[in-house]
């Protein structure tokens, strides 16, 4: 049966789907939305110079309005793209780093000094190679087109480029990129705004505050947010500073948090009564309660990524990157040095920025952080930031017309050729440096921040595997839990072709709102510990996970062989009962409310947890551990 298991188990969990977000799905999503990407800035290109290039520009500059009696928006379909649906995708980078810095690498407040400095430098050191070029010339006025990362190209280039690399890495590009958009965005708002309307700006700096207070609402608070965040956007717009500000600033302030076990119970306590009597009432009851066991930034997440990752920014690009090359444009480019300008300052400016910017904010004198990631790491993914296409094509279209439009934009689809490549070519040398040499860089490093509040103890835990393993594995289950039956054979693939490296620990979170057996089985295991027969009892627990009445357990620790009468009497006196609370509370500190969670050296496994996933994550605890070791003094 365990066998037939593992057969069928190929896929996720419906909770795994649930909670996964951009920065724990890379490779299938972030590699898939950049080929997107690319393939509508292919699209925009070949269209700009078809027989058909006039009807480029003369789609992208249909005006379309939208009026309340005398009062309305217009604007053409290039800028509803640019300032209307980007604001989506900035609404979803906000998410993302606001649930880091709630519940991910980021909520040690002291990890932020890299990053956030490092984008500093990121965006300072571009600017001045690009005024190098341009100083007192006709293009000065577009400096701000070469100092923002394109977020959605930069981290599905990396996926591309480096499957297997580091989340820290992934994270910092992320925490940097939030930044760097930040302060694009404020630039376009200070600098390339011809018009402001003070009052307009009072009114959009009042809603803003109006959603931050939301947060506190009891009731309809999303539906209230939706209508406060579109009348934020509105007067942003109004104001005549760029609106898709409003979406990064609404993101970062809409709270992450793990669901909480009280929660998660209440929901299944009001379904239950919904199917006892299937009211109106109570199906609403039931309704909220569930969405309201997860927090609104990851339903939003959920909800918007698929759209802004294939739809919005492919949409942007369509609008943006189409330029009609000429002979005599690509003369004028090579020596322009408005393109020169930009393209040296992505692919030198940015890694330099970057790496300069990051050292000086760890140096210890300084009392600086220790850095996230290593410095060839650092140099790699700076040189994936020099990625500018989004907001520097946002800045181009505000700075520049004409030809020196046309200019920039080759400068932009240049930079996002060549730094690629240069990328690549640093993770190459990156991953041929000698096992001692990255074994000092990653010993250099900030430790892992761990997510399990209690220690694996050998005296205490249920252990299977060596106790010198270079990684343990921890698992919080259910024995009624599906899921765990469906994990308990990858569980067992993995520890048998470990070669004696893996650990493997089993912790009790009984669900029982939901399996009514659950606790009965937590100490009836108990009980068959106390006389030495944990793990038999364990697998035919999870073999036999619809047959554990007290009858079915009779005959299974029968057939164990086990002393029934001392069994039944330690269930009957709930003699096991403080042990399985014991691992319900590390559970709850360590925010776990669902079965099974896995934690990895610490480390919370987030997503699926089929055979390659698992061995993947426990492949690279298992090289941090090693190069850790090899690195580490005496």
């Amino acid at each position: 049966m365990a066998d037939a298991q593992a057969t069928t188990f190929i896929g996720r969990t419906a909770w795994a789907r649930n909670l996964a977000t951009p920065v724990r799905d890379f490779l299938s999503t972030e590699t898939g939305s950049a080929i997107v990407l690319l393939g509508a800035t292919i699209v925009a290109l070949l269209w700009s110079n078809s027989p058909w290039s006039d009807s480029y520009e003369s789609v992208w500059t249909t005006k379309l309005s939208i009026n309340v009696g005398a009062s309305g928006i217009s604007a053409d379909l290039r800028h509803w793209v640019n300032e209307g649906l980007m604001t989506f995708f900035f609404l979803v980078v906000g998410l993302e780093a606001k649930r880091e810095f709630d519940m991910g690498e980021l909520r040690e407040r002291r990890r932020l000094a890299v990053p956030v400095l490092a984008a500093i430098g990121g965006m300072a050191v571009p600017v001045s190679i690009y005024l190098l070029f341009n100083a007192g010339g006709a293009g000065a006025h577009g400096w701000g087109a070469a100092m923002s990362t394109d977020t959605a190209f930069a981290l599905g280039a990396l996926a591309l480029l480096t499957p297997r690399v580091a989340t820290r890495l992934r994270v910092f590009l992320l925490t940097l990129a939030v930044v760097d958009d930040l302060g694009a965005l404020l630039v376009i708002a200070t600098v390339y705004t011809k018009r402001l309307s003070l009052p307009a700006l009072g009114v959009a700096l009042g809603l803003f505050a109006l959603l931050l207070a939301l947060r506190f609402a009891p009731v309809w608070r999303r539906q209230a947010a939706v209508l406060v965040g579109v009348a934020l956007w509105v007067a942003m717009f109004k104001s005549g500073i760029d609106p898709v500000i409003a979406g990064l600033a609404a993101g970062l302030a809409t709270s992450a948090f793990a669901p909480s076990r009280e929660n998660l119970e209440r929901a299944t306590e009001l379904t239950r009564s919904f199917r006892e009597q299937p009211t109106p009432e109570l199906a609403r009851s039931a309704q909220l309660s569930v969405i309201s066991a997860i927090s609104l930034n990851e339903r939003l997440q959920y909800e918007l990524h698929p759209w802004t990752s294939y739809v919005v920014v492919p949409l942007f690009a369509l609008a943006n990157a189409g330029i009609h090359v000429t002979g005599s444009l690509l003369g004028d480019a090579i020596a322009s040095p408005i393109t020169l300008g930009i393209v040296v300052a992505y692919v030198v400016g940015k890694p330099l920025g970057i790496l300069g910017a990051s050292r000086l904010a760890s140096r210890p004198k300084l009392h600086g952080p220790k850095p996230p990631i290593s410095w060839p790491l650092m140099i790699g993914g700076g040189a994936v930031a020099g990625i500018g296409f989004t907001v520097s094509l946002l800045i181009s279209g505000l700075a520049f017309s004409g030809e020196r439009l046309a200019e920039a934009k080759l400068g932009v689809l240049g930079s996002a050729i060549i730094a690629p490549l240069v990328a690549w070519a640093i993770f190459r040398v990156v991953a041929s440096l000698p096992s001692s040499v990255r074994a000092r860089q990653i010993s250099a490093t900030a430790e892992d921040l761990i997510d399990l509040s209690e220690d694996v103890d050998p005296e205490r835990d249920h252990i299977r595997g060596p106790d010198d393993a270079s990684v343990t594995l921890v698992e919080y289950g259910d024995f009624e839990c599906p899921f765990c039956g469906q994990a308990e054979p990858v569980v067992r693939q993995l520890l048998s072709s470990s070669d004696d490296d893996v650990r493997y620990v089993w912790r009790h979170l009984p669900l029982n709102d939901v399996h009514g057996s659950a606790q009965l089985a937590a100490e009836a295991v108990e009980a068959a510990n106390a006389q030495g027969a944990f793990w038999e009892m364990y697998d035919a627990f999870l073999t036999h996970q619809d047959a554990l009445s007290p009858q079915d357990i009779t005959k299974i620790a029968q057939s164990l062989g086990l002393d029934l009468e001392r069994l039944w009497a330690e269930i009957r006196r709930h003699e096991h009962a403080p042990r399985v609370g014991e691992d319900v509370a590390s559970a709850d500190s360590s925010g776990v409310s669902g079965t099974p969670t896995f934690f990895i050296n610490g480390r919370r496994h987030q997503g699926a947890y089929d055979i390659d996933t698992l061995s993947t994550a426990v492949r690279a605890a298992r090289g941090r551990a090693r190069v850790t070791a090899v690195g580490t003094p005496g």
